[in-house]
């Protein structure tokens, strides 16, 4: 038996404990919520399994009328064609659902968006890219809870913060994370020369409470003044709060509410997120060269992707894929397509990389 025959057979029968376990009513509280999200998880792994089980029976039935006459040879052989090209698609979807999975892909993430050279030109684009994940999370049924932005004096962002919230966010949007670039003849350019500027994204999975816990001994908190605009009680009360996490150096701002209490507690959302992601990177160190060779290796400082107006052209540089789509791209309705691509082509990277 081969390792993969035998870790499905270890899928099927952790399933079938799960199912009966479920199915006992005798599960309650923090048990039954563990035991529903492993049946999720492996719910489509099973059924996969199941399909090329039932695939692979009806090929061996077929097998049996090898000896019939002319005719019932002839009908067996044209219906094993069609059960061997559903089974090399079942067997394909089976190994891409036995795939090691990333634990956070079912998490809700934080999503950072930083303008980066190009002055006020970046920060228009910041905005842009952040309108853009907007609409798309809003055609994939997310919400956006804007957490904080700091805003530049012609309307775009030098930095803005965000929560996403909804199935496979992170699964998704973890492609994004790198320095994207534009090209294209700022607004407040009147000799219609084209600026290359950029804008960095870091999509960071956010974590459960109980995965990261934060002494209040390793905390500096600061509590201050809010500058900047949002109107006479941010800017005359003492509500902005600066935590640094004495360990990690990490160090969050959080000044868009009026109260403090609410300050605090955006800003211990962030950090916790922020730990837990150099948390992973620490832990997964060891595989860094293995990364590397997949599809992105969430660097922040890797150039990922271009988007140049006078082209009307998208360019992912991981995968060499251009799209004449970008007006269709920033508005969100285009941008699956892209992710699509990403995640296939990841997948395929990873099959090979297993001998698959």
């Amino acid at each position: 038996m081969s390792i993969a025959d035998t870790r499905l057979e270890q899928i099927g029968a952790r399933f079938a404990e799960l199912e009966a376990r479920l199915a006992s009513g005798t599960l309650e509280g923090d048990a039954f919520i563990a035991a529903s999200r492993d049946y999720s998880e492996l719910e489509p792994v099973a059924q996969t399994a199941r399909n090329v089980r039932l695939l692979r029976d009806e090929l061996t039935a077929l097998a049996e009328f090898a000896d019939g006459d002319a005719d019932m040879r002839a009908l067996a052989e044209e219906e094993s064609v069609r059960l061997r090209a559903d089974l090399a698609q079942a067997e394909l979807a089976l190994a891409l659902a036995m795939l090691p999975r990333d634990t956070a892909d079912a998490r809700p993430a934080m999503l950072e968006i930083r303008a980066g050279t190009g002055g006020d030109e970046a920060a228009l684009f910041a905005a842009d890219l952040y309108r853009m994940y907007e609409r798309y999370a809003a055609e994939r049924g997310w919400k956006v809870e804007l957490i904080s932005a700091n805003v530049s004096d012609i309307g775009g962002f030098k930095e803005v913060v965000a929560h996403v919230a909804g199935q496979g966010v992170f699964a998704a949007l973890k492609y994004e994370s790198g320095v994207h670039r534009v090209q294209r003849v700022p607004v407040t350019e009147s000799g219609g020369r084209i600026h290359t500027s950029a804008a960095t994204v870091a999509i960071l999975p956010e974590p459960d409470e109980v995965d990261v816990t934060i002494d209040e001994r390793d905390l500096k908190i600061d509590i201050y003044r809010a500058s900047g605009a949002g109107g006479q009680h941010v800017n005359t009360t003492d509500s902005a709060v600066r935590l640094t996490h004495l360990p990690t150096g990490i160090v969050v701002i959080q000044q868009d509410e009026r109260s403090q209490h609410k300050n605090r507690a955006k800003a211990m959302q962030v950090l916790r997120t922020r730990v837990y992601d150099l948390r992973r990177a620490q832990a997964q160190g060891a595989e860094a060269e293995a990364r590397r060779a997949m599809v992105g290796s969430g660097d922040r400082s890797e150039r990922i992707r271009t988007y140049n107006f006078p082209q009307g052209r998208v360019t992912d540089h991981r995968i060499n894929l251009t799209l004449h789509r970008l007006p269709e791209i920033l508005a969100g309705t285009g941008l699956g397509e892209l992710i699509d691509a990403l995640i296939s082509e990841d997948q395929a990277k990873r099959l090979a990389a297993l001998g698959q």
